[in-house]
């Protein structure tokens, strides 16, 4: 069969004529025009290089030689941003990474969800906040959470906004993961303390004992682990959800060397499960560029409109290009994934499976806050895991929310937070968060399955 070239006949621009969901009706388009214009002249984010070293990296996780770890704030805030949040949730992400690492024996990708994860899909144009009737709040890059009208109003000026968060952020990361902070010794000796801070860490004993001998047997071995050696610094990803398209228009580039287009916003993008319609302007703008891409497939995808974003999304089969991210829900797991996987691996697409175990379990507390509950979490991996390891195809990854700071967002996990606590600490812009001890017992947790223990 006769394969058409990738991006055949694509132009960045070309979702403009497309139906698109999800994207804000800006009061004034000649302002955003200018915007546009603006970030069109500014500097990329992210390198092509760096793009295809991350698609040849998951390439790895497509071919079982890799797990991806994907995780990060829900949404980037302007209000919250500080080197000190950053840093906190690098901390939990590469925590998280060592004990993946050990557990499942393979190399863990760190790709973060941020320095760009600010724009977020609703499933309504209004919210009601006390007597008003507001329009939603959308993410910071498009207007703010503050429940006036005025506040609420998109804004294309916060375009830039978020760019220049974006570098900052990224700057800062760069200096972490390469300067020390990432250092594998390090990151052990965190988890360490996380074990002994609680007689629930402390079931996570065994395994850090056992990382600990690994890594006293390396220096025996007469592994270098001084700050020259190589687990002094890790390679970290960017990635978010492409949504708002003229944000992602604008900072696309053509690489000079190959010719191909690049999103610079970051390493890697995804569709939502809200926007990932065959004839609509998000797949139409994502087909083109040549970054890897991810899709959310939810409870009510069935097998011929998966394989039709495959097709559409990568008609050479490009190993690594592709990755499936299934938002289900514990309950519906079981049922849904297999005919789905049986599809897409019977048609010779070589994706990467990764579960988001995180918003096909949303539910509103008797209080009104939504939240999600860690063992509905935990269970999704569960059945993830079980149904690939049925149909002998690979779990190649997860996808999750988290902050680093101590919040009050998700019930359940080691500290066991009930639904009267979720007021105390519940801070996040959109969807709740596991907190970082939440995210690490996940990791834990999550080692003992790849473990078989």
């Amino acid at each position: 069969m006769e394969v058409a070239p990738h991006g055949a006949g694509w132009t960045r621009s070309g979702w403009r004529a497309l139906p698109a969901a999800q994207l804000p009706q800006w009061p004034d388009p000649r302002a955003a025009g200018d915007v546009v214009k603006q970030l069109y002249e500014l500097p990329p984010l992210v390198f092509t290089g760096e793009a295809r070293r991350l698609t040849r990296a998951l390439a790895s996780v497509a071919d079982r030689r890799a797990f991806l770890l994907q995780a990060g704030d829900c949404a980037e805030s302007f209000d919250e941003f500080s080197a000190e949040n950053i840093v906190d949730k690098l901390r939990v992400i590469l925590q998280m990474a060592v004990v993946l690492t050990y557990g499942s024996g393979v190399r863990v990708l760190k790709v973060g969800r941020i320095a760009g994860q600010f724009a977020k899909p609703r499933s309504a144009a209004t919210e009601r906040v006390g007597e008003l009737e507001l329009p939603v709040f959308r993410g910071h890059i498009v207007n703010d959470d503050v429940p006036v009208p005025a506040a609420r109003v998109p804004d294309p000026s916060r375009m830039l906004m978020a760019y220049h968060q974006s570098s900052a952020t990224l700057n800062l990361l760069r200096a972490y993961t390469k300067g020390g902070f990432a250092d594998l010794t390090n990151v052990h000796a965190w988890n360490q303390e996380f074990v002994a801070s609680s007689a629930e860490g402390r079931r996570y004993e065994a395994i850090a004992e056992e990382i600990d001998r690994a890594l006293r047997f390396m220096r025996a071995c007469g592994v270098d682990l001084s700050t020259d050696s190589p687990i002094h610094q890790v390679d970290f990803f960017t990635s978010h959800e492409a949504l708002l398209l003229d944000y992602e228009e604008a900072l696309t580039r053509k690489d000079p060397d190959t010719g191909e287009w690049y999103d610079c916003s970051a390493h890697m993008l995804w569709i939502g499960e809200r926007t990932h319609q065959l004839d609509g302007a998000h797949v139409e703008f994502m087909r083109g560029v040549r970054n890897p891409i991810a899709v959310k497939i939810g409870p009510g995808a069935e097998p011929a409109e998966v394989l039709e974003l495959c097709e559409a999304l990568n008609p050479a089969r490009e190993s690594g290009r592709l990755t499936l991210t299934t938002r289900i829900g514990v309950n519906e797991v079981r049922r849904r994934l297999p005919p789905l996987v049986e599809a897409v691996e019977r048609a010779g697409h070589p994706v990467v499976w990764a579960c988001d175990p995180m918003h096909g379990n949303t539910f509103v507390s008797e209080s009104g806050r939504k939240t999600r509950h860690f063992d509905d979490v935990l269970g999704e991996i569960q059945a993830f895991f079980e149904v690939h390891r049925s149909l002998g195809s690979w779990p190649g990854g997860v996808h999750i929310e988290l902050t680093g700071d101590d919040v009050t967002e998700c019930l359940g996990g080691i500290e066991d937070i009930l639904e009267e606590q979720l007021p105390l600490r519940y801070t996040t812009a959109c969807d709740p968060r596991l907190n970082a001890r939440q995210s690490i017992d996940l990791a834990f947790r999550l080692a003992e399955l790849l473990r078989g223990d």
